[in-house]
């Protein structure tokens, strides 16, 4: 069944299927309407939930935190300031094997003060142990979430589902929205090995001596690692559910292509159109969206450069005195096998239209590898 929803709505009607049993979150444009829509399904008996209100951010991962630690499934969504001020408590998350899912409505970062979308907010947290995915419409947002605790309470890692703000949490479309059964079994039941409890208290994360610090570290990254088949093998369960197939990296019109477009996000959706005109002036392109950003699908991406020649990588996150965040993690990812061309497309929400993409195509023919693109 269809429903027209917004991205925001999309992923409060997979909470109302999840039934997380805390939820905590601290209002930001563009994420309140996410958690808005979820306290009205727990306001009328929709939603059997503790819904609990905070100061800050930072206080509403903390909630989570403790609420996953003992063995219940929790959510929490942030944005832009709001995730950079829970920066301290992703550590702990991650560190502590805690299978949180967080919504993060993407937006730029201050200063300036910019309240429209870009991707750096989630990016700058690539590093700090959860898992991240990026949807490109509201269909995705849904789905990714549902997908996220599947994956997340198998491997013991938090996750971050990604929507561009504003263009996917505020804008309506058809959504082919999930029904209770289908859920139920596709997410088991929170099964978490070890839960804090009054009746058998112990102490979470102690402080550890360096070698057996060490060696948990080594076991965060090699789960990271083996993570990427355990969400090939969600995605491929969830299209015997629901008929729709997902991918680390979604590829479009790669067969015979010279050049691909690489990218995140809802701007897939304009790359696609674009791709598709250049297609039929008999141009030689095509699409491969990133989904997962960590972990890295360092396979799938160099099977691009296998398909292609040349990558355009359209970021909308950048590492100041180097590139875009993108744009990095795919050169790293093909070791110069072909070239990359970074264009910084989109920061703090400025309008991408099909003809900067065309421009963007015809640039490039003429850049130097190593030059970064500003449109």
């Amino acid at each position: 069944m269809k429903k027209l929803l917004t991205s925001a709505e999309a992923i409060a009607h997979a909470l109302l299927l999840i039934k997380p049993e805390v939820i905590s979150a601290y209002p930001i444009t563009p994420q309140t309407p996410i958690i808005e829509k979820i306290a009205q399904y727990v306001e009328a008996g929709m939603l059997d939930a503790e819904f609990v209100r905070v100061e800050s951010e930072i206080s509403a991962l903390a909630v989570v935190i403790g609420s996953v630690a003992q063995g219940i499934r929790a959510f929490t969504a942030t944005s832009s300031q709001g995730l950079l001020y829970m920066h301290e408590l992703l550590h702990w998350a991650a560190g502590g094997r805690l299978p949180i899912v967080m919504a993060v409505a993407n937006r730029a970062v201050g200063a300036p003060w910019n309240i429209w979308c870009d991707q750096q907010d989630m990016m700058a947290q690539r590093d700090t142990g959860w898992m991240q995915i990026y949807a490109s419409n509201a269909t995705e947002a849904q789905d990714f979430t549902v997908i996220s605790y599947r994956v997340s309470e198998e491997v013991f890692i938090p996750t971050m589902v990604g929507i561009d703000g504003f263009i996917l949490s505020h804008t309506a479309e058809p959504v082919d929205v999930l029904d209770y059964k289908g859920v139920e079994n596709f997410l088991p039941h929170l099964d978490f090995p070890l839960r804090l409890t009054h009746q058998e208290p112990f102490t979470l994360w102690p402080i550890l001596e360096p070698a057996l610090y060490h060696r948990q570290r080594n076991d965060l990254f090699k789960d990271m690692k083996k993570a990427i088949e355990v969400w090939e093998r969600a995605f491929s369960d969830f299209a015997k559910l629901t008929g729709r197939k997902y991918y680390p990296v979604e590829e479009y019109g790669t067969d015979n292509a010279h050049t691909l477009f690489v990218c995140t996000g809802a701007i897939a959706e304009t790359t696609k159109y674009v791709v598709k005109k250049l297609r039929e002036r008999g141009e030689k392109v095509g699409l491969a969206t990133v989904k997962l950003l960590r972990p890295l699908p360092v396979d799938h991406i160099r099977n691009l450069a296998v398909k292609a020649e040349r990558l355009i990588v359209l970021d909308r996150a950048v590492s100041y005195g180097n590139e875009g965040i993108l744009s990095q993690e795919i050169r790293a990812a093909i070791s110069g096998a072909i070239p990359v061309y970074p264009c910084v497309v989109s920061m703090g929400g400025r309008e991408i239209y099909p003809r900067d993409l065309e421009e963007i195509y015809t640039k490039t023919s003429r850049m130097n590898e190593g030059e970064v693109l500003w449109i």
